[in-house]
C-alpha cells in the first residue's frame, strides 16, 4: 500500500522484543534538513516510547542521502550497536539524479545489514516534491521515522 493511503506512524506493536539495552544509531542526511530533522524526531521518539535508553540512542550527521550507506557502515561494524537508521530524504527535482541516488543507497544499506549481519534501516524518503517529504515527515500522512524506528525494533526481534 502506497503511503499515500498509510499513516506511517501507525503499526502493529504485538511481540516486540525488549529494546532498553539495545544501542542505536540513526544516521542522518543534512540535505533536507528541514525534512530529515522532523523524521529523526520521530524516530527519536518512538524508540524512547517503545523501551530505548536515551543514552543507547545516538545521532550521526552525513552531508547528504548519498553519504547514508558509508556513515552507516562505519557504525553498523561497531559491535555495541544493535542496529543502525539511515535517514534520508531524495526529492525528484528536473533530474534523474533521484533514481541514482536511491538506487545506490537501497543496495547500499542492504550490503550493509549483510555485511555486519544486523538491521540498517532504510528510513529514506523518495517523493516527487517537498510537500509529498513533509507530508511524510510528521505531516498527513504520518512520520517515516516513527516506521524507520520500528522496523528496527521488529528487526531486532529476529535475533
Amino acid at each position: 500500500m502506497s503511503s499515500a493511503h498509510k499513516n506511517l506512524s501507525v503499526f502493529n506493536t504485538e511481540g516486540l522484543p525488549d529494546i532498553s539495552a539495545k544501542k542505536f544509531v540513526i544516521v542522518v542526511a543534512e540535505w533536507n534538513d528541514e525534512v530529515t530533522g522532523a523524521l529523526y524526531e520521530g524516530a527519536h521518539k518512538t524508540l524512547l516510547e517503545y523501551g530505548a535508553k536515551p543514552e543507547n540512542i545516538r545521532r550521526v550527521n552525513v552531508p547528504g542521502s548519498f553519504e547514508l550507506s558509508f556513515g552507516s557502515q562505519v557504525y553498523a561494524q561497531k559491535p555495541d550497536v544493535d542496529a543502525v537508521i539511515a535517514i534520508g530524504c531524495v526529492i525528484q527535482g528536473e533530474t534523474k539524479h533521484n533514481d541514482y541516488i536511491n538506487h545506490a543507497v537501497a543496495h547500499g544499506l542492504t550490503d550493509v545489514a549483510l555485511k555486519y549481519n544486523k538491521p540498517v534501516i532504510f528510513g529514506v524518503l523518495t517523493p516527487n516534491t517537498l510537500q509529498q517529504a513533509l507530508d511524510r515527515a510528521g505531516g498527513i500522512h504520518g512520520n517515516k521515522g516513527d516506521e524507520a524506528a520500528m522496523t528496527a525494533i521488529k528487526m531486532l526481534g529476529l535475533q
